[in-house]
């Protein structure tokens, strides 16, 4: 800590509470300008996907919030919960009291399959279930149809398998996790028999990892069925498996090979693990009843494979569609926002002097959770060799933030606050047999704070 009062300092404002946030203020505050660091997020709840985009069966994953924890106790952190910067207060206003800001709001929609029928009824995202079942206030009343027997779900990356595995599990065994009750109730009702995971390239290329694979095959009552058929690759894919560039995908291909070879139970469910597919239409009068696959060839160098259709189609019924085939960022008003790459446009994280990005609205939504730790250091370490010509900010005191704020009509909610409603919602769990009992509206936060 420098001789430096906190006015006199570095203030550093960060909008978004997700990892690369966190990592971000990390950085900044172990460094040698000892700046204060002000991080806003539009929900009172800390830790973005964190929170509502890991699987609630995948508690242990959570446990990143501790480190996160102790980011937030460091006396020049403030967090500024239920400020929405764009709308409560613009990002103009916020260069007025702070001397850079850093962008670590994530990605938050998907991508379109732009295809016929991708809007009818039935049809649903990968993002918004998943926030559905952790209890993301802005899709607590969402409603999802799980009257129908065959569910399809596009897409072979994690978050694809962990919503067919939720479509999956048992009910029951979901109950005894955070998952929000009112999801639990939903899927207790599930008539789903049948969920087909499909790739559009082959085994080799698909981009879950082992674990999660390898998950599906342990899932009470149900059958993971994979074509021998789709094992059989070419020979690009053989040598790129055998060069061990991507070690998970030789483990990948072995859990599959698995997989192809057990005998079915006559369980009551089954995932059908499907490659060489892609989506051409989404069919139905009025809502999703069948989806029409194009079968695919592979075509490119090894690790560089891309998908070409064929001429031979396939339409499969289904009462459930869901896509999961990435995540895409959003402008924020008053940032500069690449619309092709869905990214505010940087240099390693370096929008303009003063205005700097991290984590997946800097480079597109990639990574795992840690993988945000050294993205955040380097952005950190342009914005601190811009730091001797940042300073500058008119208002400098936290007070003058805090008036416009409440002039406003907005209920701060600091972290001390946060870890008032984090308390309520580990005692409501206690109450409920489960780990934590989320608050799935802001109106139930804040009322803790009441």
């Amino acid at each position: 800590m420098t001789d430096q009062t906190a006015t006199d300092r570095l203030r550093i404002a960060i909008i978004g509470s997700g990892p690369s946030g966190f990592y971000a203020a990390d950085f900044l505050l172990k460094s040698e300008v000892s700046p204060t660091v002000h991080m806003f997020e539009r929900l009172p709840t800390p830790y973005g996907l964190v929170r509502y985009g890991v699987a609630p069966d995948h508690a242990k994953i959570r446990n990143v919030i501790n480190v996160y924890a102790k980011t937030a106790a460091h006396a020049d952190f403030h967090f500024y919960g239920n400020v929405n910067i764009g709308y409560d207060i613009t990002l103009e206003e916020l260069r007025q009291h702070f001397d850079a800001i850093i962008l670590a709001y994530g990605s938050s929609t998907d991508r379109h399959l732009n295809i016929p029928g991708e809007d009818l009824p039935r049809s649903y995202t990968a993002t918004e279930f998943c926030a559905w079942y952790n209890g993301h206030p802005d899709y607590r009343d969402h409603n999802f149809d799980f009257s129908h027997e065959t569910a399809v779900v596009i897409g072979q990356g994690n978050v694809a398998m962990d919503v067919t595995r939720i479509l999956a599990t048992p009910a029951e065994k979901l109950a005894a996790t955070d998952m929000a009750v009112h999801a639990v109730e939903a899927l207790k009702a599930s008539k789903i028999k049948n969920i087909h995971c499909i790739g559009r390239r082959g085994p080799v290329q698909a981009a879950f990892t082992p674990k999660e694979i390898a998950e599906l095959g342990a899932i009470e009552d149900c059958d993971v069925i994979v074509n021998p058929a789709d094992l059989e690759i070419d020979e690009v894919s053989r040598a790129f498996l055998e060069s061990g560039d991507r070690p998970s995908a030789k483990r990948n291909f072995d859990v599959l090979t698995e997989f192809a070879q057990r005998e079915p139970t006559g369980a009551s469910r089954r995932i059908y693990v499907r490659f060489f597919q892609s989506p051409v239409s989404i069919n139905g009068e009025g809502m999703v009843e069948s989806v029409t696959l194009v079968t695919n060839e592979l075509t490119g160098e090894p690790g560089a494979e891309r998908a070409v259709p064929t001429e031979q189609t396939e339409t499969l019924p289904c009462g459930l569609f869901f896509r999961s085939v990435g995540y895409k960022g959003v402008p924020l008003p008053g940032a500069p926002f690449d619309e092709k790459r869905a990214i505010v446009p940087n240099e390693k994280g370096r929008v303009s002097p003063g205005l700097y990005t991290v984590g997946w609205i800097k480079n597109g939504p990639a990574g795992l959770i840690g993988t945000n730790k050294k993205d955040s250091e380097e952005t950190v370490a342009q914005l601190l060799e811009d730091a001797s010509s940042l300073a500058g900010a008119p208002h400098r005191e936290n007070d003058h933030l805090n008036g416009l704020l409440a002039d406003r009509g907005i209920r701060v909610v600091s972290y001390e606050d946060w870890l008032k409603i984090d308390t309520a919602e580990v005692e409501r769990g206690k109450a409920a047999g489960k780990p934590r009992g989320n608050f799935t509206t802001v109106d139930e936060m804040l009322a803790v704070l009441d």
